[in-house]
């Protein structure tokens, strides 16, 4: 790698006191160059650092999406100058996925165009329907001499619409939560607290603080929309922090399955940093093409995203089989009994994960 960082004039090593003859210290090999840069150089030495413009980072992704268990099997190998290490691939990619979840939110994805184009409209519908103007119309055509059958008909219609506070209430009420929807058999916090006061449950530490937001929601009048929309943004952000909690429970299960002699726990570590790190490109892939089918109309663009994106769902499941039967090298049935298996339980373990988060979404709206 070449930094563009200025080289100092002074050749003695800051790091460990060594002469240096050129850019870098024959010693330790710390680059001598000053100790103060332009700030820019902090991201533009990040990025050098990790892409090392020789084809690392590239080949890196590469064969981590194209060829599944690659990785894994040359960095077991002892190859581990070849591609970009696991820990500092997943912490990359890790933070490439925030980055653009932060950028763009997830709420309007879909088709933000036609979102707007009926707030437009209910706006100007409201105008139109305001009692001042409307009772101006009725006004104007009762002031005429001669009322015509087509005149009292346009009186009696703006009559019979309701005024615009009434039409936005009745416009937003399929939105709100019903004030007799209850959850299970009471249909206020106060008749629930005296139900589980009378005949407490082992399980009221965790259901009482989700009842309890229900209602408070309830009573707030918070749209059914922005609850959905909420919980499903805040869930595909945390979707990067969930797989980062989960990564060491799902070594765990490969360890239990797989031989203890042959296969260590840091072999297992290995496959699940370089398999997470597949993972969340997928994710972020599978994101950005969402997002650009609600910028396009043209039908024959959106069915290439929508089958592009059902072939990554697909892939991302069928690559898991792929890599641990590369990895771990068992008898392609005994391969697919241990895989199905092992996606199984994973699979059922971190849905168990996502409604924890999901749950916690629905208790942090407002």
């Amino acid at each position: 790698m070449m930094s563009h960082g200025k080289v100092r004039e002074d050749k003695t090593c800051l790091n460990c006191g060594h002469q240096v003859e050129e850019r870098f210290c024959p010693h330790c090999g710390q680059e001598n160059i000053e100790r103060r840069q332009p700030f820019y150089f902090l991201f533009t030495h990040f990025i050098e650092d990790f892409t090392h413009y020789d084809g690392q980072f590239w080949g890196t992704v590469k064969n981590l999406l194209f060829k599944p268990g690659k990785l894994t099997n040359t960095y077991l190998e002892g190859k581990r100058q070849k591609f970009v290490p696991p820990v500092k691939l997943y912490i990359f990619v890790s933070f490439i996925t925030f980055f653009v979840f932060a950028l763009f939110p997830m709420v309007n994805i879909g088709s933000p165009k036609e979102g707007n184009t009926q707030e437009q409209s209910k706006t100007n519908l409201l105008k139109i329907m305001s009692p001042v103007g409307k009772q101006k119309l009725i006004d104007s055509i009762k002031a005429k001499k001669h009322v015509t059958a087509k005149d009292s008909l346009t009186i009696e219609e703006l009559k019979a619409v309701p005024d615009s506070s009434e039409l936005e209430d009745m416009m937003n009420m399929d939105k709100k939560i019903d004030p007799d929807v209850s959850f299970g058999e009471y249909k206020t916090r106060k008749a629930y607290d005296s139900a589980k006061a009378k005949n407490p449950s082992s399980l009221s530490f965790i259901e009482a603080p989700i009842v309890h937001k229900f209602f408070e929601l309830k009573e707030k009048g918070v749209k059914k929309k922005e609850i959905i929309a909420g919980m499903i943004e805040k869930s595909f952000h945390n979707l990067p922090k969930a797989l980062f909690i989960y990564l060491p429970l799902f070594a765990f299960f490969l360890w239990v399955f797989h031989s203890k002699k042959k296969w260590w726990y840091f072999d297992h570590g290995i496959f699940t940093l370089h398999y997470f790190s597949f993972l969340l490109l997928t994710v972020l892939l599978i994101f950005l093409l969402s997002k650009l089918t609600g910028l396009t109309d043209f039908w024959p663009i959106n069915t290439i995203l929508y089958l592009t994106i059902s072939f990554l769902l697909l892939y991302t499941m069928a690559y898991f089989f792929i890599a641990h039967r590369r990895v771990y090298r068992a008898h392609g049935l005994v391969s697919i009994i241990v895989g199905i298996i092992l996606f199984s339980i994973n699979f059922i373990a971190f849905m168990f994960l996502l409604l924890g988060l999901a749950l916690i979404s629905f208790m942090m709206i407002h």
